[in-house]
């Protein structure tokens, strides 16, 4: 009786997370000229053929994607030099360090984003140009997209064996080519998931875009545009679109994860044999 009272709580709360989206996904569909949400006119694609012939949904597209590519591949060298060098560190700074690197992201998104306004702003009085642009938003998404990324290549750093290094330079490996031919295999996954991670992030983000973005749009904030007018049911479409892209990404780094874990359990039991 217990196991049935547990599992339908958790399908109950299930249907509360993703109830809301499947109404929206299914609605996408409807052959209608209005946004109705309770009125069910037929199915149609013509939501998603005019969302695709929109040209200023399809520059918003490009800036999302093109933002989204860069901050995560800065991010993503930045991290990884970072977590780098904070693995390396002693005891007490590296606690240091991780409380630092830990603070953005339990930071509240509107303080990060009037602060990083007020900086490029201060930064432009002082060094002249654009205050706020597609530059400030790369900036921006790269600054947030960081601890993430650090976050998922320390564990892998961790799990390495740090002897693995040295033994390859004792067998005369230039360091940098010993940490291309050692180290970074070795921590591959937690960067190929802290990128994933990035990207997703980068793409999503509403909050600190807005305060950040100038006269530059992403989807999140041509979006919340279109919801200030007259709703119309493209935003269903768009935003089907962008959750299956976000659900894509998803999967793929959960099917990294699970394909990972049987061979550090290989690894494991050859070492210990």
């Amino acid at each position: 009786m217990r196991k049935v009272g547990s599992r339908l709580y958790v399908c109950l709360i299930f249907l509360f997370l993703y109830a809301p989206i499947l109404v929206l996904i299914v609605f996408s569909f409807n052959d209608t000229e209005t946004a109705s949400r309770t009125v069910w006119s037929g199915f149609s694609l013509k939501w998603y053929q005019r969302l695709f012939e929109d040209r200023l949904i399809l520059e918003a597209l490009r800036n999302t994607l093109l933002i989204a590519v860069i901050a995560a591949l800065g991010s993503t060298v930045l991290g990884t030099m970072a977590a780098i060098g904070i693995n390396s560190m002693k005891k007490l700074p590296r606690r240091i360090m991780m409380n630092v690197t830990n603070f953005p992201m339990v930071n509240p998104e509107i303080v990060t984003g009037v602060s990083l306004m007020l900086l490029f702003v201060f930064a432009v009085g002082l060094f002249g140009g654009r205050s706020l642009g597609m530059g400030s938003l790369i900036a921006a998404h790269i600054t947030f997209c960081l601890p993430y990324v650090i976050l998922s290549v320390l564990p892998k750093l961790r799990q390495m064996d740090p002897n693995l290094y040295e033994a390859a330079q004792d067998l005369g490996c230039p360091p940098v080519r010993a940490f291309f031919r050692v180290v970074l295999p070795e921590i591959a996954p937690g960067i190929v998931t802290g990128a994933i991670m990035a990207f997703t992030l980068s793409i999503d983000d509403f909050v600190i875009s807005y305060f950040t973005s100038g006269t530059t749009q992403t989807l999140p904030i041509y979006i919340y545009s279109m919801t200030r007018r007259r709703i119309s049911p493209e935003i269903n479409a768009l935003s089907t679109v962008l959750f299956a892209a976000v659900l894509v990404l998803l999967v793929i780094v959960n099917v990294r994860q699970a394909k990972d874990r049987p061979r550090k359990r290989e690894k494991r039991e050859g070492e210990s044999a």
